[in-house]
């Protein structure tokens, strides 16, 4: 799985790969449910014009660290067109990202902003928001060439998966570009890692929604704890 990093080859294809993701419309379920929030919105945001698509990966094109999340908020992405912009859980990511070093600056409130990432990219397994933040397996079934293809044009070297549902699509793309995956199937975790041959390393961390980071399931010292240990991953693998 070695990927190549030469200059703007990345760039290029993730950008004709994302005009191509933001057209799709294969999921009848998300297409109905993301324009209809669209077009009701939030009060809060009556005056934004919707994104109301599906939402690309946004980062880095060389970066090391790919950072999976789960799919779109209803009023977060598919309000903005960028992932985890516009949130409480992008308010949360994008500060450990700066404490990090990954991010310029640690909030993100719409696409001209002037966030831009080092070293780091987050891509979602689904690209459109679900209901109920859920999306069904059938539609991340229909999303993972494009996750396949996003991930090919990045030089990865780990993965940081935010929940269950982004480690067992972390490993479904394994699988998909073949690399054998050990039984009993690795489990979720919390700091949970699992370094397989020929792969990028998996990193296990809490999902940064509300539900986790207002109730003290996932504090700002954790998150920060697991980027360090992504931080050190990269460099030892830099080295070999």
């Amino acid at each position: 799985m070695a990927k190549s990093k030469t200059p703007g080859t990345g760039a290029a294809g993730l950008a004709r790969l994302h005009d191509e993701i933001i057209t799709c419309r294969a999921c009848p379920r998300l297409v109905e449910w993301r324009e209809q929030v669209a077009r009701e919105k939030r009060r809060a945001f009556r005056d934004w014009t919707y994104w109301g698509r599906p939402v690309p990966g946004f980062g880095d094109p060389q970066a090391e660290l790919v950072i999976l999340g789960l799919a779109p908020a209803a009023h977060g992405a598919n309000r903005t067109g960028r992932v985890f912009t516009g949130d409480r859980s992008g308010d949360f990511l994008f500060a450990g990202l700066h404490r990090a070093g990954f991010a310029n600056q640690p909030r993100s409130e719409h696409q001209d902003d002037g966030l831009a990432l080092t070293g780091a990219y987050i891509v979602a397994p689904c690209k459109c928001a679900p209901p109920d933040n859920k999306p069904l397996p059938e539609e991340l079934a229909r999303c993972a060439p494009f996750l396949d293809r996003e991930m090919a044009l990045l030089p990865v070297q780990v993965v940081l998966t935010l929940g269950g549902i982004a480690w067992n699509a972390t490993l479904a793309w394994l699988e998909r570009a073949g690399v054998s995956i050990p039984t009993p199937r690795p489990s979720f975790g919390h700091g949970a890692e699992l370094a397989l041959p020929g792969a990028p390393v998996l990193l296990g961390c809490y999902h940064v929604s509300q539900q986790n980071t207002q109730t003290g399931r996932l504090t700002p010292a954790m998150f920060d704890a697991v980027m360090a240990r992504a931080r050190v991953l990269i460099e030892n693998r830099q080295g070999t």
